[in-house]
């Protein structure tokens, strides 16, 4: 008898336990609003949840790179396309002046212009965002242009950023350049030939010069034999009798060498070298400015020619900005389509983390009713079962 009751009590305890246990999981469920809680109410949706939930993250990860970055080329965008319309009203002022619109009082003034102009244009270039470089490729954190001034004017603009656009991630496997480099949008790389717009018959050489932009070829007599420099006199190279069908000049100043053909040259003075496919932003309005400003006595009629053949140089930067400025409009047109995406991804994989976790609170009411009758059953059978005696056998 004593063994038959143990054993009921056993019983008795072990499937009250499970009521109980199960009413309590219902509870918690119905307080939480979730269906799994724990990986052991249901290890295989609890697993499957936890990745929905990693992924989740890396989406909205993923989302807040895309909202940054169209935010950074769009201020990249206006500021190169502030400087595409500077460059047309410079391109404008040219024209007038070549035109004889104005004198030399008003090209003294149109060089302040310019000054004003290239002073502006540098300020854009070393814009922040959000306490970052725009254009200094991967070096952020360093001002892409270092500015050199003499006597109150820039006489130089270098390139300091990085050489490697900075590139950030916009979704599994596909990221996009976010931060330009400076030089590789303020500058043309298209390398052509030097054009020698002067008199003196020094012509371009067989060797490949690494002057950029305009520089200025004096040519010099002295008594013997001509001499040629482009560093304004700094230093001189004298050609040889016959001349040299590829002379080497070196501007002392910066460095960079000038190859030319010395062999038909036939006279002295000072003339203009142009390099196209050379130019950048800053250089050409230096030079503009110079040349207005005139220090170097060039005549009248040369100085309007060389201005006519430098509108050249500020079309070629100005169509440079112009077409970076539409790769960077197309790249802010994707990354809106992929920041929808992104959303909606997100969006799908809530809804199916919802749909596994969330508890269906009706049917929790009547399993937890049920449960309840059950185990209330459970206990009023326990007890008479536990109070058996010898008389229930007679």
């Amino acid at each position: 008898m004593s063994g038959s009751l143990a054993s009921i009590y056993s019983n008795v305890s072990y499937s009250l336990s499970l009521h109980a246990k199960a009413i309590t999981q219902l509870q918690e469920q119905t307080s939480t609003g979730n269906r799994v809680n724990r990986a052991s109410d249901s290890p295989s949706e609890a697993y499957r949840i936890l990745g929905l939930n990693t992924q989740n993250r890396a989406l909205e990860g993923f989302r807040e790179n895309a909202v940054e970055l169209i935010g950074t080329l769009e201020i990249s965008s206006t500021i190169m396309e502030s400087m595409a319309s500077e460059l047309s009203a410079v391109e404008t002022l040219l024209t007038q002046i070549v035109g004889g619109v104005h004198d030399k009082e008003g090209q003294k003034r149109i060089a302040d212009k310019i000054n004003s102009t290239l002073e502006q244009l540098v300020s854009l270039a070393n814009t922040k965002h959000a306490n970052q470089y725009l254009f200094s490729g991967s070096s952020t954190n360093v001002a892409p242009y270092a500015i050199e001034y003499d006597q109150g004017r820039i006489v130089s603009v270098t390139y300091q950023g990085a050489d490697n656009a900075r590139r950030v991630d916009v979704a599994p496997a596909v990221d996009i350049e976010a931060y330009h480099v400076g030089d590789d949008i303020f500058r043309t790389n298209r390398r052509e030939t030097p054009v020698f717009l002067g008199t003196t018959g020094v012509q371009a050489g067989t060797g490949t010069s690494n002057v950029r932009g305009d520089a200025w070829l004096t040519v010099e007599h002295d008594g013997t034999n001509y001499r040629v420099s482009i560093d304004d006199g700094a230093t001189f190279v004298t050609v040889p009798a016959g001349g040299d069908p590829n002379q080497a000049i070196t501007d002392s100043r910066t460095g960079h060498v000038l190859y030319v053909d010395t062999t038909a040259i036939q006279g002295t003075g000072v003339e203009l070298v142009r390099v196209p496919g050379t130019y950048d932003v800053f250089g050409v309005l230096i030079s503009l400015r110079d040349m207005l400003n005139n220090d170097r006595d060039v005549p009248t009629q040369e100085l309007l020619s060389y201005l006519d053949a430098c509108v050249d140089g500020v079309k070629e930067v100005r169509d440079l900005l112009i077409q970076v400025d539409v790769s960077t409009g197309s790249k802010v047109g994707f990354l809106n389509t992929m920041k929808d995406t992104l959303e909606n991804m997100q969006f799908d994989t809530e809804d199916e983390t919802v749909r596994l976790q969330e508890a269906d609170i009706a049917q929790i009411a009547i399993d937890l009713s049920r449960r309840e009758i059950l185990y209330q059953m459970s206990l009023s059978v326990a007890g008479k079962l536990m109070s058996l005696s010898l008389l229930d056998f007679i």
